[in-house]
Parts: C-alpha cells; structure tokens; sequence
C-alpha cells in the first residue's frame, strides 16, 4: 500500500471523511487547503442513481455558471459567410468550412470547444473519430450545433460548461478557481447542480442525486450534503 505524503497528510487535518458539510462551509474548507503555486480549479463531482448503458439514462447537458469559470476557452467553429463573420465577431478562436476541416484531420486540434452550423454537419461528421474521444463533437443537445453562432461563442467564452455521465454514474466540472469568493464558488455550483437536477433522464429511477463531493486540483475532497446544494 503506497504510503501518504507529508503534504497529503496535512491537506486532509481538519476535514472529517464521513461527514456531510454545509456547501458554504465545504467551500470554505477547500479554499483553505489550496497551496499550489498556481490558481486551482474548484471542481464538483456527483454520483448519479443512473445506469448510463441504458439510453433512457444518459445525462447529458451544459450549465451558464453566473460568475465563470475561469478558464480561457479556445473556441473553433464550423460555419460559412455571415455566420463565420458572426463567429469571429463573437471571439471565435479559429473559424471555418473545409479548411478547418483539413486543419484537424492533420491532428492540430487547438481548442476546447467546437461549434458548428447546422448546414455544416455533415462536414464535420467526418470528424467523429477525431473530435468524439476528445469531448469535443459538436451537439445539438448542449448547444454547439446551432444557428445562433453568436450566443453559443459568447456562452462558451463567459463560462459555460458542458457535462455527460460517465460509466460508473458520476458527472463532474470545474465551477471556478480558488481566487474566487466563496460566495461565486457556491452560486456556481447551485447554478451546476441544478442544470444536472433538470437534465434528470426519464430512466432514472429513486435518489437521482446521491452524493456531492468539492476539491480543488490539488486539494483534498470534501463531502457536501446534497440538500444544502439542490433548490427544492
């Protein structure tokens, strides 16, 4: 059994494993036991009672956190004529049709969020097995495939954040850096986890949120008691 380091040990004095905090006093914690060198993601993560092999169960959604999240997102997207000359008023990173097209199938994938046209997908559906593993194939169910070029480049610029159920029934997202006040951090992870409340698939059967648990990059979890986080 691999041994604790000093460091490790010493993130986790003061927090008591079993115990359910307060979402403001959980945030309080992580915020304290943040000691990189460097600006740490606040991250959440919940288990679902869902079974993401069954279609009827698949959670799958995007949430406009109202304070960011404090990330520089590289946007590219897909479009032609006023669309593409929206998207680059937008702040759209990278913008094109089939010469953006070449640009990833060549392997040179320079951003985190890719939007495109409708009109484009069939183009971009040749993309599948590049942009599909990486997360980032766009989709009409979050968003990134849409005609308002603009909002969606705006969204993901301000800190709109996109989320899917993994395997083993847990979905998770970075809801801001550990410079935030405590305040921001805990509206954006209400703002989280009511998106995910209201992406409840029809499968879903008994507690559909069953644990909540904050940390940040380099910190130790905290255990958050759910109803202090779900609006009724």
């Amino acid at each position: 059994m691999a041994r604790e380091g000093k460091r490790i040990r010493a993130a986790r004095e003061g927090i008591e494993p079993q115990k359910l905090y307060a979402i403001d006093e959980a945030i309080k914690l992580v915020k304290s036991k943040a000691n990189a060198k460097f600006d740490e993601t606040v991250e959440v993560s919940m288990n679902l009672g869902v079974d993401p092999r069954h279609a009827d169960q698949m959670v799958r959604g995007v949430c406009n956190l109202p304070n960011g999240s404090g990330r520089t997102v590289r946007v590219a997207v897909f479009a032609r004529g006023a669309k593409a000359d929206e998207a680059k008023a937008a702040g759209a990173d990278i913008v094109g049709a089939e010469d953006l097209l070449e640009i990833v199938q060549g392997g040179k994938i320079e951003f985190d969020r890719c939007i495109a046209t409708p009109d484009l997908m069939p183009l971009v559906g040749r993309l599948g097995k590049v942009l599909g593993p990486r997360g980032l194939m766009p989709n009409p169910k979050v968003g990134t495939v849409t005609m308002d070029v603009k909002g969606a480049v705006a969204g993901a610029k301000g800190g709109s954040v996109e989320f899917r159920v993994e395997k083993a029934g847990i979905v998770h997202a970075g809801i801001g850096k550990v410079s935030f006040d405590e305040a921001k951090l805990v509206e954006n992870i209400k703002a989280f986890a009511d998106a995910v409340a209201k992406a409840k698939p029809t499968g879903a059967k008994g507690t559909y949120i069953q644990r909540i648990a904050v940390t940040s990059t380099m910190g130790p979890g905290v255990k958050v008691e759910p109803s202090s986080v779900l609006t009724a």
